[in-house]
């Protein structure tokens, strides 16, 4: 835990920053972003608060090796294997699909940090979901640790808590993209019962997400929910309306955003304060969950 504790003494403040736009003045809303993003350049956002406190069991458990998995593309493994050189521990990257004749650049900076990789077919990939828990894998050898996809543990809503105790002024709403919905799970578990929560799905067919938030949560909340309209097509899918509304959003804000969760999230948020889901005088917060490896998967 001590490494732990070093490491993190060297991250920034996640502040929060006021959006100023004429829209949000015309519906009466305000909208501040949580920037996760900010507390450090690869470990960034809800990838620290998910890994914090599974790093810390890991290593009472006296683990040397971290095994998870992912897409070619993955923010939770680039920062798992960053987090494994700094720590000193052995990472093997389960990815999902064929061996690219040349790997990506996410890839690249996770097998130069010493990752493991490890290439897996799709239908693999996906029975590798059933193994929620740390010891789950099938001939895991000693020593060697288990961490679900998106590193979608009990452990990181722990750290997704700390998130939420950090936000010192007052709100109605929080909002937060999803993926695994693990980081929704630590949100929904770390709010008073009278703020809503909303997730916004980076994936088709996603109503399955209820059901695992649900499984993680430890007591049952009614105060979230999840909106489904806002994955353009599927899981890093994008469109042209999208990618102008995040190069305007960062054209006027300075706040770099990627196509994957952290626009999406904004866009449908955007377009739900234009079809006035939100009451007058609502306080949205929106939390940059970090991670912009999914904008090194656009055309140049």
């Amino acid at each position: 835990m001590k490494d732990i504790i070093t490491l993190e003494q060297t991250f920034k403040p996640s502040i929060l920053t006021k959006i100023d736009d004429p829209l949000l003045e015309q519906y009466q809303v305000e909208l501040w972003i949580k920037r996760d993003d900010l507390l450090h350049p690869i470990i960034s956002g809800n990838k620290w608060r998910k890994l914090k406190y599974i790093l810390q069991h890991a290593l009472s458990l006296d683990s040397n090796t971290l095994i998870s998995m992912g897409g070619a593309y993955s923010n939770h493994l680039h920062a798992l294997a960053y987090v494994g050189k700094i720590l000193g521990l052995k990472t093997i990257g389960l990815i999902r699909g064929e061996q690219p004749a040349t790997l990506t650049p996410t890839l690249q900076d996770v097998q130069h940090w010493g990752m493991e990789l490890k290439f897996v077919s799709r239908s693999d990939y996906r029975l590798l979901r059933q193994y929620k828990q740390w010891s789950d894998l099938p001939d895991l050898k000693p020593r060697q640790y288990w961490l679900p996809e998106g590193g979608a543990q009990a452990l990181a809503l722990k750290g997704v808590a700390e998130l939420v105790h950090e936000i010192d002024i007052a709100y109605d709403t929080l909002c937060v993209p999803c993926g695994t919905g693990t980081t929704l799970a630590g949100i929904v578990n770390a709010v008073t019962a009278d703020t809503t929560v909303i997730g916004f799905a980076a994936l088709k067919n996603a109503g399955f997400l209820t059901a695992d938030v649900n499984t993680l949560l430890p007591n049952y909340k009614d105060n979230w929910h999840i909106n489904l309209d806002y994955h353009f097509g599927g899981f890093a899918k994008t469109n042209a309306q999208l990618l102008a509304f995040i190069d305007d959003f960062e054209l006027k804000n300075q706040i770099p955003l990627e196509p994957v969760y952290t626009g999406k999230m904004l866009y449908g948020l955007y377009d739900l304060i234009e079809k006035q889901t939100f009451k007058p005088y609502q306080r949205i917060i929106a939390v940059h969950t970090g991670g912009l490896q999914g904008k090194r998967g656009l055309p140049s």
